[in-house]
């Protein structure tokens, strides 16, 4: 089978598109990613499963801190999606302009979402491009979204002048993946220090 077709196939397998957020010392940031799954059936045990790239700055404060915030967006949150999503937070502080608090693991919340968890890393898992991260919710939070939004819907109604951007990011982050991926290495998570 092609590889673009494949590609097309697993695009099924997203999930709703999510915004991620760390907090490393005084620093903030915040993340857009399509790569989070529930990882419990087990309500009073909430567990989530977020993949980070390796390249975003996020991904070296989730590893760090042992702990992210994850949003699930809703159908309405397209300059969220812009400011955490087209930018790199190494160049600025990307949670400048969205309303935040700060919650009861001191993880920056969206004030705006569907829903809102504050995790602690319990595993991970290294993709060779990605860290899988394995979180417990500590705290949920249900915002005032009604729909979640879904990768489809993001780029069937995102505004066209974002797509040239859109389209040539995706492609450097594949190029990018693709020089990564085959080095997949055995990650024993020892948890944080105290």
């Amino acid at each position: 089978m092609d590889p673009n077709d494949s590609y097309e196939l697993l695009r099924n397998l997203t999930s709703p598109v999510v915004a991620i957020t760390s907090r490393r010392g005084d620093k903030l940031n915040g993340m857009i990613s399509d790569g989070a799954v529930r990882a419990s059936i087990v309500p009073d045990i909430p567990r989530a499963a977020v993949f980070i790239h390796k390249v975003n700055y996020s991904h070296d404060m989730v590893f760090e801190t042992g702990r992210f915030g994850l949003h699930i967006l809703h159908d309405g949150q397209f300059e969220v999606i812009h400011k955490l999503g087209f930018f790199s937070g190494r160049d600025h502080d990307k949670l400048a302009d969205i309303p935040h608090r700060l919650g009861q693991l001191g993880l920056p919340v969206l004030e705006d979402c569907y829903a809102a968890f504050e995790c602690d890393v319990i595993n991970v898992m290294d993709t060779g491009a990605s860290t899988c991260f394995l979180g417990e919710a500590k705290a949920v939070h249900r915002g005032p979204g009604q729909r979640p939004m879904t990768p489809a819907y993001m780029r069937e109604h995102m505004p066209a002048s974002w797509e040239d951007a859109y389209v040539r990011n995706l492609g450097w982050a594949q190029s990018w993946a693709r020089s990564k991926s085959r080095d997949v290495r055995a990650v024993v998570w020892r948890g944080l220090t105290p």
